[in-house]
């Protein structure tokens, strides 16, 4: 999994550093046909990166047989892929299982606790970053954009003063001039300002309030 800062003439804004992280994350090099590197910082502009995480996997006495390596990678796969943790972010897909650890029995159960450390992509968004995002609703109160499993709120008070809402026949913000709209399903480039991280969950707030923002043609 590769990310690349869609290549794009608004690449000319200003910079918009990223704090430095507090644990340890490896950003995914882009490809070599890719454009490079987002000349936005001095990192890559990506919200992926690749991790090693751990996770106990219990197996019930019934699989234990010649294919208990494959039994414990599906079962890895089927509780990790698509779940998202506040510190992680979402993990996207796991790439290798890199060390089953000595298992250890549960007393009373029958079933038995295998550590596995194992490497995965994993989607991380980080507050300042420019991101280009899918309407999904829209309403007077803003708008919701979903980039990937994430999903931003721009309210009204984050979308340019010379845009009004028009509920008309298919709900949309509107420019005064008519030339700019916000409907569903339209892309827009927006800037995180906040993020509300749960034990599961990571929620965002956007703006559209500084230059090179908005929709996207």
């Amino acid at each position: 999994v590769t990310n690349i800062w869609p290549h794009h003439p608004f690449h000319s804004s200003p910079p918009c550093p990223r704090p430095p992280l507090p644990y340890p994350l490896s950003p995914i090099p882009p490809s070599p046909a890719s454009p490079g590197p987002c000349p936005r910082s001095s990192l890559s502009c990506t919200m992926f990166f690749k991790v090693r995480l751990h996770r106990d996997i219990y197996l019930a006495p019934k699989y234990f047989g010649r294919n208990i390596r494959e039994t414990l990678h599906r079962k890895l796969f089927e509780e990790v892929e698509g779940t998202c943790t506040s510190r992680f972010g979402w993990v996207i897909t796991v790439t290798q299982v890199d060390e089953v650890g000595t298992p250890i029995v549960q007393e009373g159960t029958g079933f038995v606790l295998y550590p596995l450390a194992y490497s995965a992509i994993v989607f991380k968004p980080f507050k300042g970053e420019v991101v280009d995002a899918v309407v999904i609703n829209v309403s007077k109160m803003g708008c919701m954009a979903a980039v990937g499993p994430l999903q931003i709120y721009v309210s009204s008070g984050q979308i340019p003063g010379d845009m009004h809402y028009d509920e008309g026949y298919a709900p949309r913000w509107v420019s005064d001039d008519n030339k700019v709209t916000i409907s569903k399903e339209d892309t827009l480039r927006l800037k995180i300002v906040g993020l509300r991280c749960e034990a599961t969950e990571i929620f965002g707030v956007g703006t559209l309030m500084e230059d090179y923002l908005g929709p996207l043609e």
